[in-house]
């Protein structure tokens, strides 16, 4: 039989939260990466996500706003011809595989036929692989309250159970057999502080459908049918800041510094008053007296250690040094949110 050489692709999927790009961080910097090219696709219209990769060539990819559905989708194809075109042209190193952080609201059954409905693509590059990240501390519950996360961890390959120097060995043996009950097929491995081995996320090979529950049959066939329906008809109209009738997205800038104590302060009162309706929060910080931008981080009602990046972006969105909050949100009105802001910071957004 003749080798498949077409280029693999993997795709990183996982809710809000799970540890995506602190899993794929300490990756990218093995040897055995060199070529990858990283595609990361996030939910609203401001990322964050790419900047906190580090990486240090081109073969970086920020796909368009809103998550891997209808016109998102095309800059996935898109992104992988370029990418091709780009390497065959020489002008970033020849492509060795590629790595799909999805946002945290991704359906993944739209990303695996986004792969083969496009013959210059189903002809240079293959699935090789869905890897699910699932939080030790917030996936039981994320699973039980939205069909995204039941989706992610029902068609994995394979399940990294993130988080669990944060976790209460009953929390991860909890998820564990959650997981076994919803993906009995998947290996899962256990992940602390984002360390995993290659053999963990690479070579799972050709998605396998006869592998998995029965629902994930009709979630590939659904997929199809919106594959078609997106096809032929128009859809620059969509929303990329909302996913559905109560999930959206929404930027909070601020053109001044902060006072960190103030605003920590502020967000740990959002935090303990809003965690159950604040899915996700994000961002970079202009800190007073800092002449780094500091990453913020924060799921439900836990707000994460903060680091910073070595600089700020000299191009780009962040170029101004305004500092962007980016909120993930189930039926939480961004008036709230800026409230908070006002009242323990004195400082008063943009007009969003």
């Amino acid at each position: 039989m003749t080798a498949d050489r077409r280029i693999p692709v993997t795709v990183l999927t996982g809710f809000l939260g799970a540890g995506k790009t602190t899993v794929l961080n300490p990756l990218l910097q093995r040897p055995e990466m060199c070529g990858a090219a990283v595609l990361i696709n996030e939910f609203g219209e401001v990322g964050v996500d790419h900047l906190l990769v580090e990486k240090v060539d081109d073969t970086i990819v920020l796909l368009g706003a809103g998550c891997l559905c209808c016109s998102v989708r095309g800059d996935l194809l898109r992104a992988l011809k370029d990418l091709f075109m780009r390497s065959l042209r020489r002008e970033i190193p020849p492509l060795a595989r590629i790595l799909i952080e999805t946002t945290g609201l991704a359906d993944p059954a739209p990303v695996l036929m986004s792969l083969h409905e496009d013959a210059f693509i189903a002809e240079r590059f293959r699935g090789d692989g869905v890897i699910t990240c699932v939080s030790a501390t917030h996936g039981l519950a994320q699973i039980s309250a939205h069909a995204e996360a039941l989706k992610q961890a029902t068609m994995a390959d394979r399940l990294l159970l993130t988080k669990c120097d944060l976790a209460t060995p009953e929390e991860i043996d909890a998820v564990s057999q959650r997981l076994r009950e919803l993906n009995p097929g998947a290996p899962q491995w256990r992940v602390a502080q984002g360390q995993v081995t290659l053999g963990a996320v690479l070579g799972a090979g050709a998605f396998d459908p006869d592998s998995k529950p029965a629902e994930v049959a009709a979630w590939l066939a659904d997929a199809a049918v919106q594959a078609q329906h997106h096809h032929h008809h128009d859809h620059h109209d969509h929303d990329v800041n909302r996913h559905d009738e109560a999930v959206e997205s929404f930027v909070l800038e601020f053109t001044e510094p902060f006072a960190w104590a103030e605003f920590t302060e502020a967000i740990d009162v959002l935090l303990g008053t809003c965690g159950t309706r604040l899915l996700r929060l994000k961002g970079l910080i202009h800190v007073a007296g800092d002449p780094q931008p500091r990453v913020i981080q924060c799921v439900q009602h836990v707000r994460y250690p903060s680091a910073s990046l070595t600089a700020w972006p000299e191009t780009g969105l962040y170029a101004d040094r305004h500092s962007r909050l980016v909120f993930i949100v189930n039926d939480l009105s961004r008036e709230v949110v800026a409230n908070a802001f006002r009242l323990f910071c004195k400082a008063r957004p943009l007009a969003g």
